[in-house]
């Protein structure tokens, strides 16, 4: 009877044995180092990396599994600092506040989640829309949809008629007064609530709109829209609050206001001059230049009704200038964060970012770093992102090509593993 109870023992141990999963990576690159190794073998337990060895590793056990990706070059999941994951650009973007309702962009935000995710950015900062994008960061945590891990700033905060306003362009016995509650702020106090708002509301970050816009309804794209004690007064209040702070910024002084305030990144940044970048510099600020962006909003206004006619002279004055800007301002030596801005244009084409980058003068190599261990630092989750490393998550990525040698190649994710679970093979 004893023996038999042991055996019974035994083989439920046996079948409920944790599976190890063994990838066999052609190449494998090192974000820490930025050098490829060839022919390495990645252990993953449950959703960490338990080992990295050199050569093609048999299994422990034959409940393990084993992915061949010998014909690939493998890399961590790649991190985007700036998508909209709400939305999508399109000609009824300005009636859509009107027509759709929360749940009409929450259904619309699984398959643009989805999409991210297998095109393998397996992390997104998510900068602003209606809120419906906490409860996707909650839904895609719980396992619930497929998605990427979602840092979000819920609502972006702007002034009375700024970027961020969302009533920009309503009927007049439409637009209200906002204020704090709805992310508007006009005050040192408003811009302590809003932060705290955001804060209740289950934002992770906070994100400001500097600047003006290029796809408000309202005349400037770059005029300053926050005053400096504002400023500070967000980003003291964040830090209170665990939080770090973006700031939509294409005029120089706007910038210059946001960087002497406290915030840790930029956004677009498109008319940047040498003296801010050199602030930034300074004060540790980094730079997401979302070059994709700037292309796909100089194109659609090239259409005829695709954006209302205010919008059209700035995006066709703005949009063209940030490739630019991003190279000068690598050259500068301005520390660099990957963000495309997808939601202005498709989401899953995050990928093309790359390929400017490199045009603008970047490194490939300097470019995949920039999406992860730079990301990762900014995020402060250098101990769970960015690199593939024992005891961090695995998120792991593989592309068909070097993408030191065809930097396109990124645009056509083959793999995708987040949290050891495999989304795409």
């Amino acid at each position: 009877m004893k023996q038999l109870i042991f055996s019974i023992c035994a083989l439920f141990s046996f079948i409920t044995a944790a599976q190890d999963t063994y990838l066999h990576c052609g190449k494998l690159i090192d974000t820490n180092t930025g050098k490829i190794k060839n022919e390495m073998t990645v252990v993953v337990s449950g959703d960490k990396i338990t080992a990295v060895k050199k050569g093609y590793q048999e299994p422990a056990s034959q409940n393990d599994k084993v992915i061949d990706l010998k014909s690939k070059t493998v890399l961590p999941g790649l991190i985007d600092m700036h998508v909209h994951i709400e939305g999508e650009l399109n000609p009824r973007r300005y009636i859509e506040p009107f027509v759709l309702n929360d749940a009409d962009r929450a259904f619309n935000s699984v398959g643009f989640a989805k999409k991210t995710l297998l095109a393998g950015f397996t992390t997104v900062r998510d900068l602003g829309g209606s809120g419906v994008n906490v409860s996707l960061r909650n839904a895609i945590n719980a396992g619930k949809i497929d998605g990427p891990r979602i840092i979000t700033c819920e609502k972006a905060l702007g002034t009375t008629g700024g970027h961020a306003d969302p009533t920009n362009g309503w009927r007049k016995e439409l637009v209200g007064n906002p204020g704090p509650k709805e992310g508007v702020v006009n005050s040192i106090d408003d811009a302590k609530k809003a932060v705290r708002q955001r804060y209740k509301n289950g934002a992770d970050m906070i994100k400001i709109t500097a600047t003006g816009g290029v796809l408000s309804v309202a005349k400037s794209g770059q005029n300053p829209q926050f005053t400096l004690e504002e400023i500070k007064a967000i980003a003291q209040t964040a830090k209170d609050y665990g939080m770090h702070v973006a700031a939509h910024a294409h005029g120089d002084e706007g910038m210059q206001r946001a960087v002497l305030g406290g915030v840790k990144t930029i956004e677009h940044g498109t008319l940047m001059s040498e003296k801010t970048m050199d602030l930034m510099k300074e004060y540790g600020a980094y730079y997401v230049p979302t070059i994709t962006a700037g292309k796909s909003v100089e194109e659609k206004a090239k259409i005829k009704g695709f954006f209302p006619a205010i919008i059209v002279p700035k995006a066709l004055a703005i949009g063209p200038k940030i490739q630019e800007t991003f190279g000068k301002a690598y050259k500068k030596g301005v520390a660099i964060a990957f963000g495309t801005d997808a939601g202005v244009f498709d989401h899953g084409d995050n990928g093309k970012e790359f390929g400017y980058m490199v045009e603008a003068g970047m490194p490939a190599m300097e470019t995949i770093q920039s999406a992860t261990v730079t990301n990762a630092k900014v995020l402060e989750m250098t101990d769970q992102l960015g690199s593939i490393e024992v005891g961090k998550l695995a998120d792991i990525i593989a592309v068909d090509e070097d993408p030191t040698k065809n930097i396109n190649t990124m645009e056509k994710v083959s793999f995708v593993m987040k949290n050891g679970k495999v989304y795409k093979k």
